[in-house]
């Protein structure tokens, strides 16, 4: 299973939207250097005031570009970075691969999937309604959250638009991703 990557988005503030950038570099374990939510300590701010000393799960933001395309058939525009991503993917099935999944982007860095983003309200302070899109309902009627994975870096590198992104499945069995 392979992909390419669409685009790369950091910031150095906390805000919702990450500008895109020619390039980013991943510094293992401690995640997008110059990102706001990079550190070996949890940097997201709601989980930081419950316990800031928790490992930070959430070190790379990953994001497939086909969400993109299912919004905008229900009527809503978003691009790359503006639902705060730093790594949009086109190619590969993000929300089916299980925990450990090691994804190597470009030549070197290797980014490890933790989990599922859980999608904020802010994403309808964005745009009216998307939080609707993005949480829709499984097969049995739970929430099923497709606003992107998250992940820890395993080894460093530069990452680039239009780099291939190669998936490597952990040793089964597999456990599927939940909210981290």
């Amino acid at each position: 299973m392979s992909g390419t990557v669409v685009a790369v988005s950091r910031n150095s503030t906390y805000s919702f939207t990450k500008p895109n950038r020619e390039s980013i570099t991943l510094l293992a374990g401690f995640g997008v250097e110059g990102d706001v939510h990079a550190g070996t300590t949890v940097k997201h701010r709601f989980r930081m005031r419950k316990d800031p000393s928790q490992p930070n799960l959430r070190q790379v933001h990953l994001m497939h570009a086909e969400l993109f395309d299912e919004v905008r058939e229900a009527g809503f525009e978003v691009a790359a970075g503006q639902l705060g991503e730093n790594v949009t993917t086109r190619g590969i099935d993000l929300l089916g691969l299980p925990r450990g999944t090691r994804l190597v982007l470009g030549d070197e860095a290797v980014v490890e999937v933790t989990g599922l983003r859980n999608p904020c309200a802010q994403i309808d302070g964005f745009r009216k309604g998307l939080l609707k899109q993005v949480v829709g309902k499984d097969a049995d009627g739970r929430p099923g959250f497709r606003s992107g994975i998250m992940g820890v870096v395993v080894g460093g590198g530069v990452v680039r638009p239009g780099d291939p992104v190669r998936v490597l499945l952990p040793e089964g069995p597999h456990r599927p991703l939940e909210i981290v």
